[in-house]
């Protein structure tokens, strides 16, 4: 049995640490689903610090997510570019206000990123969902789906996702 992440989210890159929101974890299914392609290792270190990077730390992918928008984070490996087959999905959570910020890694290393509140959660294998997940056009080779490293997907198949993870969503506060 898959043990559920941990999501206790700590300061990074001089940002206070950010405060959870049940409303916003519970946005109605109207904003866009989306579904990153990071490893494990990377995917822990966004949870922890309430972030996402997409494609290398790449703007662009970044620029197509709003403030309430949903993300899941597909990881095919335990690590980048040599870790372990994973094939998981292994986050997943609401963007914060969609602002696009950059931060300094290392000297030469400068990656942009976006806030996100991860929801409770634990990792779901992709393989028994290949079959049911409309955006995977290819069952044979599924794997496609993922080669641009981030994509919109529809809200059926970010439900199933959410639901394969057992997710967490807070009650909206009334």
């Amino acid at each position: 049995m898959q043990q559920p992440l941990a999501l206790s989210p700590t300061p990074t890159a001089g940002r206070p640490a950010p405060q959870r929101s049940a409303e916003r974890l519970a946005r109605p299914a109207s904003h866009q689903g989306w579904v990153g392609v990071v490893s494990r290792e990377h995917v822990l270190r966004g949870v922890a610090g309430s972030f996402i990077q997409l494609n290398h730390g790449k703007k662009a992918p970044l620029q197509k997510l709003h403030a309430g928008d949903r993300v899941a984070i597909y990881s095919p490996r335990t690590a980048y570019p040599d870790g372990a087959p994973l094939q998981c999905f292994t986050a997943i959570g609401v963007v914060r206000s969609g602002e696009v910020y950059q931060v300094e890694m290392a000297p030469d290393f400068h990656p942009y990123r976006v806030d996100v509140d991860f929801a409770t959660c634990r990792e779901a294998p992709i393989q028994p969902l290949i079959e049911r997940l409309s955006f995977i056009k290819s069952k044979t080779h599924w794997g496609a789906a993922f080669r641009f490293g981030y994509l919109k997907v529809p809200a059926d198949d970010f439900a199933l996702i959410g639901s394969a993870m057992k997710v967490e969503w807070p009650s909206p506060v009334a």
